[in-house]
C-alpha cells in the first residue's frame, strides 16, 4: 500500500487516551517525491515504512537514498550558509511508540524498535506523554562506533544524526520535513556519543525568529531545559543510571552544530563507499541511487518489500498501561538540595 504521511490529530485515541503513536496514511510529506509503503500491521514487531521515490518507481533507503541538504528550500534562502536539511521523521510530538530507521533491514525501513521481544514504548517521565518534539533523523549522515569524539571522549552510537524538530506542527511518521538546524545537545547515552540536534521546520511561523540556539529559550521558554532533562532521565524507569551529556550539559550553537553534521556526513560517505567495513547485520548499505558496492536493482528491491507481510489498515491493540506516568528522583540532585538545607 502506497500513500504518503496522515498528521497525527491529537484528539483522536480511544475514549480520549493520548496516542502512543499515529501510522502515516494521508497528506503530511512536504517532498513530494517520497510516498511512503506501509507493510505488516502497526504496533506489532512486522511492521515497516519503506520509502518510495515517486519519479521512479523505486523502493529508496531513507538512511542512504533520500538526499541530506533539502535543495528546494536551502536555494531559495539565497544564502549558502543556511543550509536546509531534510529530515525523516520517526516519532510524532507527545506520542511513545519508539519508531525509528532500521540499520540493520534492506532499504532501510521505520520499524517499531523492539524490548524484551515486544514492541517498545517509551516511558512516559512526569509531566510528559512520550516525546517532547517531532524526533527523527537527518539521512545520510552517521555517528561512527569506530570513531572516539573528541569533545564527548566516546565513540558513535552508529546511528543517523538524531533531531528534534521544536517547531509547532505535529508530523507524522515517515514525513520528509524541511528544518533548519540551531544547535546541538551531547547526549552520552550508555557510554555512547548520541548527538540530538536541536531544528525547526523552515516553514513554521516561529522558524524565522528562531536562527541559533540562543533564540529558543527566548521564544519557546523552558523547552531546552525541559529537553536536556527529558534526555537525563528517561531511561532510568527501566532500572538505567541516567545519561550523562559532554560539553559541561550545555548545548551547543548552531555554528558547531554544523560541524557535526558535516564530520558525520563524511563518516556516513566512508560507510557507503564500503571504505568503512561494517557487517551488514549491524548496518546494512543496501540502496537502490548510490551507484556503489551497496546498490541493488528495483526488482530486488520491490522484492523485499513483498516478501513483508501484507499492510493490515488498523493497527494492533495496545495495553493501557503504555500511558502510564512514571516519577524520577535523582539522588545525585536531592543530596546536592539536602547539603544546601
Amino acid at each position: 500500500m502506497s500513500t504518503e504521511p496522515k498528521k497525527p490529530d491529537p484528539n483522536t485515541g480511544t475514549q480520549g487516551i493520548p496516542l502512543t503513536s499515529v501510522a502515516p496514511q494521508a497528506s503530511d510529506n512536504e517532498n513530494r517525491r517520497y510516498e511512503i509503503v506501509q507493510r505488516g500491521q502497526f504496533h506489532t514487531l512486522n511492521y515497516r515504512c519503506y520509502f518510495r521515490d515517486v519519479k521512479t518507481n523505486t523502493i529508496v533507503s531513507p538512511f542512504h537514498d533520500i538526499p541530506l541538504v533539502n535543495e528546494q528550500h536551502t536555494s531559495a534562502s539565497g544564502n549558502k550558509k543556511d543550509i536546509i536539511y531534510n529530515m525523516i521523521v520517526e516519532v510524532p510530538r507527545w506520542t511513545n511508540a519508539k519508531m525509528e530507521i532500521n540499520k540493520q533491514l534492506k532499504l532501510n525501513p521505520i520499524v517499531q524498535d523492539v524490548k524484551s521481544g515486544k514492541p517498545r514504548f517509551v516511558h512516559n517521565v512526569f509531566p510528559y506523554h512520550g516525546y517532547l518534539w517531532n524526533y527523527g533523523a537527518l539521512p545520510q549522515t552517521w555517528e561512527d562506533p569506530n570513531h572516539v569524539d573528541e569533545d564527548t571522549k566516546t565513540t558513535g552510537d552508529n546511528d543517523p544524526l538524531d533531531v528534534c524538530e521544536i517547531g509547532t506542527t505535529l508530523h507524522a511518521t515517515g514525513s520528509i520535513v524541511p528544518v533548519k538546524i540551531v544547535g546541538v545537545l551531547g547526549l552520552i547515552d550508555e557510554g555512547e556519543t548520541d548527538w540530538k540536534l536541536i531544528g525547526i521546520d523552515i516553514r513554521d511561523k516561529l522558524a524565522s525568529q528562531i536562527n541559533d540556539i540562543n533564540d529558543v529559550d527566548k521564544h519557546l521558554p523552558g523547552l531546552l531545559e525541559a529537553t536536556r532533562r527529558w534526555f537525563k532521565y528517561y531511561k532510568v524507569p527501566t532500572g538505567k543510571p541516567p545519561n550523562k551529556f559532554a560539553l559541561n550539559e550545555q548545548y551547543a550553537d548552531r555554528e558547531y552544530a554544523q560541524r557535526v553534521i558535516d564530520e558525520t556526513r563524511k563518516y556516513w560517505e566512508k560507510l557507503a563507499s564500503g571504505e568503512t567495513k561494517v557487517e551488514e547485520k549491524v548496518c546494512s548499505i543496501a540502496n537502490t541511487t548510490l551507484n556503489n558496492r551497496g546498490t541493488i536493482g528495483k526488482e530486488d528491491a520491490d522484492k523485499i518489500v513483498a516478501a513483508d507481510e501484507k499492510y493490515q489498515e488498523q493497527p494492533a491493540k495496545i495495553d493501557i498501561t503504555v500511558h502510564n506516568l512514571a516519577y524520577v528522583v535523582d539522588e545525585e540532585e536531592r543530596t546536592t538540595k539536602e547539603k544546601k538545607f
